[in-house]
């Protein structure tokens, strides 16, 4: 049920999503959903819960099965947003149509926040790391902020081209932020092998 969700949020977005479609696209009754779910909201927060404990499980697999110095860790965290298992079409769409409701829904808005408080939280304590080793200049929370809005605007950027704007390019656009941002962490060979083994 919460895969048909998310295709019917990523085909009509959230306003015309209904227990009804839900259930023609599960191949389940209408009754069915009606009594697990009750209501479209308590769909729509589950379907919120299943791809935030998703997205949350898989960057933290990333950064445990990277090696433990700065720069592996980031790099995988970073990067974990376009894995193939999260960064998909009608994933980021149905992301989307959902966080649009989160200013006039307080639960669905707890929920989102909860997912980008971990990551954020995360993300800075490596910026931190990186800004004792490289002695930057930079303001790790800021840093760690910047860094967050990029990846959304990857995402946005791949939600309305689709296609047109591929994995790689946004892929590139992380390297070069972050050989930017961190030269003396990531200004030399092999991390663009290292990308492209994290997202296969």
């Amino acid at each position: 049920m919460i895969n048909a969700t998310i295709d019917s949020l990523a085909k009509r977005g959230y306003a015309a999503t209904t227990l009804a479609d839900v259930a023609d696209g599960a191949g389940l009754s209408r009754g069915i959903v009606n009594f697990h779910f009750a209501s479209k909201e308590n769909l729509l927060a589950e379907t919120i819960k299943y791809l935030q404990d998703e997205y949350t499980a898989n960057w933290q697999a990333m950064i445990t099965k990277a090696a433990p110095d700065t720069a592996s860790q980031l790099l995988a965290m970073v990067t974990a947003d376009l894995d193939r298992k999260i960064c998909t079409h009608r994933k980021l769409a149905a992301w989307f149509a959902l966080i649009t409701e989160a200013r006039s829904k307080p639960a669905y808005h707890e929920m989102a926040w909860e997912r980008d408080a971990k990551y954020r939280a995360t993300l800075a304590s490596i910026c931190v790391q990186a800004k004792q080793e490289g002695g930057y200049a930079f303001d790790p929370q800021s840093t760690a902020d910047a860094i967050y809005a990029m990846q959304e605007g990857l995402w946005l950027r791949m939600m309305l081209f689709a296609r047109a704007y591929k994995r790689e390019t946004a892929l590139g656009v992380i390297l070069d932020t972050l050989c930017t941002i961190f030269p003396k962490h990531f200004a030399t060979g092999g991390v663009t092998l290292k990308i492209n083994e994290n997202n296969q």
